[in-house]
């Protein structure tokens, strides 16, 4: 499967973005989704996870309540809305999934095998 992340840009904070991750393939429904980010100079950290059907969610506890993780099985896309940024949220955002039609989310980079290529969102005091 490929992934292509878009959405990203410059933001305020307490303002709200959405970003978009559109997956090639027929089998989109049966991948695990997630996203995370890489800030400068540090390492790539998760931010939120979204199983198969989208009846399991899961997120870091940094974004909690702030993001939400949705997808769109007929469109072949997964979303990241993004509410009330922070500064500390700028970072590179990429997209990742792995072939796992099952209830379980995932959360760490070794667990999925395909990436998009990022999408930057910077949020501004």
């Amino acid at each position: 499967v490929q992934l292509q992340a878009s959405g990203g840009g410059l933001v305020q904070a307490g303002g709200s973005l959405r970003l978009s991750c559109a997956a090639s393939g027929r089998t989109f429904s049966s991948y695990a989704m997630g996203w995370f980010r890489q800030a400068p100079g540090k390492e790539r950290q998760f931010v939120a996870a979204i199983n198969w059907s989208g009846g399991s969610t899961y997120y870091a506890d940094s974004v909690k309540g702030r993001f939400t993780i949705s997808r769109d099985n007929a469109k072949n896309t997964v979303y990241l809305q993004m509410n009330s940024p922070e500064p500390e949220d700028t970072a590179l955002y990429y997209c990742a999934a792995d072939y796992r039609p099952s209830i379980v989310v995932l959360t760490t980079t070794r667990d999925y095998d395909y990436w998009g290529q990022g999408t930057q969102v910077t949020v501004s005091s």
